[in-house]
């Protein structure tokens, strides 16, 4: 208003105290969620082929992690009752990505050695996962916000002219269910590489 343009060079006005405070509590909160993680882009790396057991799933970005909870105890169990061998650590592929509406669709994966006698179940699937030249990133933190490195890595492509398919696939470390600090845990976030020459 004209009259808080006059008493802005006297007075801190209502407003100015109110926008203060906004910033600086928005500030804080910022540097408390950075302070949760940590991105560090590795360059480009190699997803290696493995043939596993999924589930589809389709969330927000939000709701990813509590999706790959919710499906653990059919994976886990199945391959388990039935002497599955695992061969390697649990992993999602994003198969789809809105960012316009925050929805995507993963396959929340299990490696295993393949045979001759996989378990049936209407929600269990299996695929070969082949092996693809990636742009890798290792995060540490809670993986509820592990697409944190995904916008990290898109940047780092965006700013290193490298064209990624801008699809991730998470590679996971760490067992959620185990506790601990989450700063300790670990994921590997690759976007595969898209090969101009193709």
């Amino acid at each position: 208003s004209f009259k808080n343009k006059i008493a802005i060079p006297f007075f801190n006005t209502d407003f100015e105290k109110r926008t203060i405070s906004t910033v600086k509590d928005f500030n804080e909160k910022l540097n408390e969620h950075i302070a949760k993680f940590r991105v560090k882009i590795a360059g480009k790396n190699e997803l290696p082929a493995t043939y596993c057991a999924y589930v589809s799933v389709k969330t927000t970005q939000f709701g990813k992690a509590q999706g790959m909870m919710n499906n653990y105890p059919l994976l886990n169990t199945i391959l388990a009752n039935n002497g599955i061998e695992l061969n390697g650590r649990p992993f999602l592929e994003v198969t789809q990505w809105d960012m316009e509406t925050d929805s995507i669709q993963f396959d929340f994966c299990y490696p295993i050695i393949k045979s001759d006698s996989l378990p049936q179940h209407p929600d269990l699937k299996y695929k070969q996962f082949n092996s693809r030249d990636a742009l890798m990133a290792v995060y540490n933190g809670n993986y509820i916000t592990s697409d944190r490195a995904w916008y990290a890595l898109l940047d780092y492509a965006d700013k290193n002219d490298i064209k990624v398919t801008g699809l991730p696939v998470e590679v996971f470390h760490n067992n959620p269910n185990m506790g601990d600090d989450a700063l300790n845990w670990k994921a590997e976030i690759y976007f595969p590489l898209i090969n101009v020459d193709d």
